[in-house]
């Protein structure tokens, strides 16, 4: 390909993205190259902005500018209520529902030991200490309805079940192998009034 080579990098650094293709890449490139030098300042200056601002909240590991994020500190959330997610992504799934009112925790991924994930390279420590202080009444796990996700699901399971705190499961209106921050909101909904306990 004959291009710039200011043009060739951001190319490159565009197929870093996830699910962005070198064609993708490239119309996004010329796509950048013809907006107004403001617009592309525009975008570098809120990626950038992002990395400086965002942290882990202390309390749920969910993504946020202040500590703890907006979720927890909310007094009108359902506070025996905590869904557990793999990424903090998967939060803003939930929230667009806007039937969801409880807590969450972001366990940071999931269990998969081909890829040498174990159950201390998670939040389950920390989901175990919150759930110790006994505020909590029912945890939804949702997790991934993939082979991780299940495997995570059954181990917060086994690890959970002695706290004497319920412990439930989406329903599966979640296609098997998908990741929750793509479901449409209807299935998510769906997912979320069917659960069951494990």
């Amino acid at each position: 390909m004959f291009a710039a080579r200011s043009v060739t990098q951001l190319i490159e650094e565009l197929m870093r993205l996830p699910g962005v293709g070198e064609k993708t890449a490239q119309r996004l490139a010329f796509h950048l190259l013809k907006v107004p030098k403001q617009e592309a300042e525009a975008l570098a200056l809120s990626i950038l902005a992002m990395k400086e601002k965002i942290h882990r909240c202390s309390q749920c590991h969910g993504i946020t500018e202040e500590d703890p994020c907006p979720i927890c500190s909310d007094p009108k959330r359902d506070r025996t209520l905590l869904g557990v997610v793999e990424e903090a992504a998967d939060i803003f799934a939930f929230e667009k529902l806007r039937e969801y009112r409880g807590l969450y925790h972001v366990l940071g991924g999931a269990l998969s030991p081909l890829e040498g994930i174990g159950p201390e390279d998670l939040t389950i420590p920390h989901l175990v200490a919150r759930l110790q202080v006994g505020e909590i009444q029912e945890v939804i796990v949702a997790t991934n309805p993939n082979l991780e996700g299940e495997a995570t699901a059954m181990y917060l399971s086994k690890v959970l079940k002695p706290l004497a705190v319920k412990v439930t499961r989406l329903a599966h209106g979640l296609p098997i192998g998908s990741a929750l921050e793509y479901a449409d909101e209807v299935t998510l909904l769906k997912s979320l009034e069917g659960r069951r306990e494990l």
